[in-house]
């Protein structure tokens, strides 16, 4: 695959104009993670369910209801897994998410049985996947947002809430760009017919810088110590889950005929485009971070 410096050059932009806006919404306070997220899971949905109307002509039948209900339910599953500091009105976020969530698992199927064309238990399980492809994993993001105290061999670190996400975003970033300039350069061997323009070598040359990257960062600059080898382990499964991720959207958009999910950004393509890796990487990082840190 030929370097080609004006694509690269676009691509660039576009990722420095995505960075900005990501650091502002991580980094400014709880409020604006939240609403970057929920921003992000809702063009996330639209787009999925473009996709999926693309690929099965039956899915575009569903109703409004359906449509816009199953969007708000797995915002609900967001809602859910936010911490004890949302609080509207007396409020807390996560009992609002929680019971709400349970009025949609009830009135969704009711919902489908009385107002559908036709009853399609494929367009259903086409919405279960979204809720678990798209709505699990910014609910999992939320959760990887609350601050966490951390002892490793009798040293205590204070992980603060945008500490893991910021992780996330970084490690599948620097694994993009670089797996994109060595495949560029000296990739040869074809990954997958999935996504024709990978490389092994671009790939495995993503993974192994992302990882170092965390890890000089980390251990020199950040002066983390033991948790450095974490820091890198969770850059490590980010860049690897998220090359799946990759991947996993490049069949969807495959099996719809299309060139990218939206047109959010130039040389990116749309939500699923940007985020897709992140979707499949978060998880992972989540039950890590569940299993070892917390």
């Amino acid at each position: 695959m030929a370097f080609n410096k004006k694509t690269f050059q676009t691509r660039t932009i576009s990722a420095a104009v995505f960075a900005a806006i990501m650091l502002v919404g991580l980094l400014w306070n709880q409020w604006s993670f939240f609403i970057l997220f929920s921003i992000i899971h809702f063009g996330c949905w639209i787009e999925y369910q473009k996709l999926i109307g693309q690929t099965d002509e039956d899915y575009i039948e569903i109703t409004p209801f359906h449509k816009y209900g199953v969007m708000l339910a797995g915002w609900c599953i967001m809602l859910y897994f936010t911490n004890n500091a949302f609080i509207i009105l007396g409020l807390r976020l996560e009992e609002l998410g929680w019971w709400t969530g349970l009025i949609f698992i009830f009135v969704l199927p009711v919902n489908e049985i009385l107002f559908a064309k036709h009853i399609r238990l494929k367009n259903i399980g086409y919405s279960a996947l979204g809720l678990l492809y798209i709505s699990l994993s910014w609910g999992l993001m939320m959760d990887l947002q609350k601050e966490i105290d951390v002892n490793i061999h009798d040293t205590f670190y204070i992980v603060a809430g945008y500490y893991f996400p910021l992780l996330v975003i970084i490690s599948i970033w620097v694994n993009d760009t670089m797996a994109y300039i060595i495949g560029s350069l000296i990739g040869k061997t074809p990954m997958t017919k999935i996504s024709p323009k990978k490389t092994w070598e671009g790939t495995i040359g993503g993974i192994i810088l992302s990882i170092a990257v965390a890890g000089l960062v980390s251990y020199y600059g950040l002066k983390l110590g033991w948790l450095t080898m974490h820091i890198m382990i969770i850059a490590g499964i980010s860049s690897i889950a998220g090359t799946f991720g990759d991947l996993l959207e490049s069949k969807l958009k495959r099996m719809a005929n299309v060139k990218d999910s939206g047109t959010l950004m130039p040389g990116h393509g749309g939500f699923l485009d940007r985020f897709d890796s992140m979707l499949i990487a978060i998880p992972f990082v989540w039950l890590y971070v569940f299993i070892f840190l917390r």
